[in-house]
């Protein structure tokens, strides 16, 4: 789905999304990726939703958001409370969504001033199994 231009362009924007990737401010991302309104994606060292550890959240801690939003994947689950316990004990909010919502959600979030990280998990190890 591709999504309007709006006057936040100068930070980092969801401007598209599919099962697939997302594309910020226009740039194709396939894989899973933590997005701040003011930094550049970062690659996300999460290969599938199983595979998250409490350390994939001491890193989003380190980037000081007041919320973020769990983009995971294309259907809605959520993240053990043990993960996301680095977070909550700051009273850093944790919203659990599939990847499409996610992604609503952030520009949102972004487009009101919000300190809001964006954690999208796109399942890396699915193609791996696929062309085996």
């Amino acid at each position: 789905m591709k999504l309007h231009t709006t006057s936040t362009q100068q930070y980092q924007t969801v401007t598209a999304y599919d099962d697939k990737g997302v594309e910020i401010n226009a740039v194709r991302y396939e894989y899973s990726l933590l997005v701040l309104p003011e930094a550049a994606p970062v690659a996300w060292p999460v290969s599938n939703f199983d595979a998250l550890h409490a350390e994939h959240f001491t890193h989003i801690d380190s980037t000081r958001p007041d919320v973020v939003i769990l983009g995971t994947g294309a259907r809605q689950r959520f993240a053990h409370p043990k993960l996301t316990a680095v977070l909550t004990s700051r009273r850093i909010g944790v919203e659990c969504m599939d990847n499409q919502a996610a992604c609503r959600t952030y520009n949102i979030l972004m487009a009101e001033g919000r300190k809001v990280a964006l954690a999208l998990i796109f399942d890396t190890d699915k193609e791996t199994a696929q062309d085996a």
